[in-house]
């Protein structure tokens, strides 16, 4: 009888370019997956050595040469276990997104991937290339035939069963896979369909923590050889997993397993939005955050992750109150403040305002009043809290939603100042569920009347957001429809929503791109995130 494989799936975080680091730690695990789980293998996520994704670092040959010589120290610790570990491998000319069998001191076989995703946020064809004479990777352990592909090789028929043809029955697939909403059961329907389609188990190993606009889920997957797929391990969360495999029956026994307990659209989101934001902060050295708190929702929702993601004791809050400011704005604000347990200071932006108006008043004379004015008070707060940024040190947070950056409802080098956004992917009806999520979870910490209240700028007197925009329900269908669906004007009107409306959003749609090139990043959520993902021209000629 054959005997059955234990598998250990290191789900961490690999920073990007701290190999050292990152080969250090690999090393550590590798020892430790071998005496502390007696496993047979260990797998690591893709690229683990350099961190997913590397991008233009694998311009620099120093990089791939520290690269290459970190797995050749990693290869010589692999002693009592099988590691398969991924990397940039070098050959000359040309890179490669490599997964290297190390066994016996020695590297043992290398996979190189084969499909490279060059969509949404991959550009990898831009930085790897295909290897023509590639080999399958088919190897032994304890009798059992072990195949390797990385990621976006499973998204496609052919490189599975090119592995199973070859003898493969077991297959091991690192991934360095960003989340958006849905993506779980899209995953879960790829291992049931390529399970059943070749009889393989498939270990699906997938990297977690932030990385600039994407973060990385993990919520892991074992799927048996009839497509039965085990649950996904807990999403956003460092660690060890482990399953025995049994070749007989080809099926997973989960040894060390937690299962995700929510995986509700919000409860995944909340977690990537904390996670990015924690990953961010201390990827980038920064230990406090700012915000700016208005007493409404969006600031209201962005202080909350903070705390949660970087604990109240380094989150400071400013509430800076204009001559438009409502009493209950200030009441909400500090009423939000003291349930988190967050410093709360207070600048009024009176003084400052009213000097830019006095200095404009000879230039404007004549002049109606418009959203200059507005957007000067917007303009005196980012000048605000730059300063105590650059006073106190720290990483600002910026505010602003997905609708907002959307039609442009957000002022440049005003509310948009900041280092980074973590409600940017969120549409403002999203915005206000998340909120109303995070009130069930623990403690109520955002006020109900924060939720309960119109939303405004309070740029003006008795301003609302709906006196300049649809109301967001249909906003947001309409953007929702426009730009993670790609859907046209006349597929948007077709669908029952007013043709004026829609040729007005779009057309704030289009003229606002120049704001979001200049936007802070902020983490991926959605199929269509601004930024690296949907790239439009500022300047642009084309019409729908």
């Amino acid at each position: 009888m054959t005997q059955s494989l234990r598998i250990a799936m290191a789900q961490f975080d690999f920073p990007v370019g701290d190999v050292a680091g990152n080969a250090a730690r690999i090393a550590e695990m590798i020892a430790f997956a071998r005496d502390e789980f007696a496993a047979d293998i260990v797998l690591f996520p893709e690229l683990a050595l350099s961190g997913y994704p590397p991008e233009d670092l694998l311009y620099r040959p120093a990089f791939l040469c520290e690269c290459e010589a970190a797995m050749v120290r990693l290869a010589q610790a692999a002693t009592g276990i099988v590691a398969v570990v991924g990397w940039p491998q070098s050959a000359g000319s040309v890179v490669y997104n490599a997964a290297s069998v190390l066994r016996d001191g020695a590297i043992a076989a290398t996979y190189r991937k084969r499909e490279l995703p060059n969509y949404a946020v991959f550009d990898e064809r831009r930085w790897f290339d295909v290897d023509p004479d590639r080999e399958d990777c088919v190897f032994e352990v304890n009798g059992v035939p072990v195949g390797v592909l990385v990621c976006e090789d499973l998204w496609f028929p052919e490189p599975i069963a090119a592995t199973v043809g070859k003898g493969a029955q077991l297959v091991l697939v690192p991934n360095a896979s960003p989340y958006e909403h849905d993506k779980h059961a899209e995953r879960d329907a790829l291992l049931a369909r390529r399970a059943r389609e070749t009889g393989a188990g498939i270990v699906y190993l997938n990297l977690v923590g932030g990385q600039d606009a994407l973060v990385f889920d993990g919520a892991s997957l074992v799927a048996d050889g009839d497509g039965h797929v085990h649950p996904a391990a807990v999403a956003f969360e460092e660690q060890w997993l482990v399953v025995e495999y049994e070749p007989e029956s080809r099926r997973f026994a989960p040894l060390q397993w937690t299962v995700d307990g929510d995986e509700s659209r919000e409860a995944l989101a909340w977690r990537a939005v904390v996670r990015g934001t924690r990953d961010y902060c201390q990827k980038n050295g920064f230990k406090k955050a700012w915000l700016g708190l208005s007493g409404g929702i969006d600031s209201a929702l962005v202080l909350t992750a903070a705390v949660d993601a970087l604990g109240a004791h380094n989150v400071t809050a400013v509430r800076m109150p204009s001559r438009y400011t409502a009493g209950l704005s200030n009441d909400l604000a500090q009423m939000q403040c003291e349930a988190l347990g967050v410093r709360l200071m207070t600048l009024p932006i009176e003084a400052p305002f009213s000097a830019y108006l006095d200095t404009l008043a000879d230039t404007f004379a004549g002049l109606p009043v418009d959203t200059t004015e507005e957007n000067l008070q917007s303009r005196v707060r980012g000048t605000l809290m730059m300063a105590l940024v650059n006073k106190f040190g720290g990483l600002l947070l910026t505010t602003g939603n997905k609708s907002e950056y959307a039609v442009g409802y957000a002022t440049i080098y005003g509310d948009m100042c900041g280092g980074y956004a973590p409600i940017k992917d969120l549409y403002k009806t999203e915005v206000f569920a998340l909120a109303r999520w995070r009130n069930t979870v623990g403690d109520a910490v955002i006020p109900q009347a924060v939720i309960d209240r119109p939303p405004s700028a309070e740029l003006r007197e008795n301003q609302k957001d709906q006196d300049s925009l649809p109301p967001y329900d249909v906003l947001d269908a309409i953007l929702l429809r426009h730009i993670d669906q790609e859907q046209s004007r006349a597929e948007i009107v077709a669908a029952g929503f007013d043709a004026a409306t829609v040729d007005r959003v779009l057309h704030l749609v289009r003229i606002s791109e120049w704001k979001r090139h200049q936007a802070a990043p902020g983490p991926k959520v959605s199929r269509r995130a601004f930024g690296r993902e949907r790239r439009y021209p500022i300047s642009n000629g084309w019409r729908e």
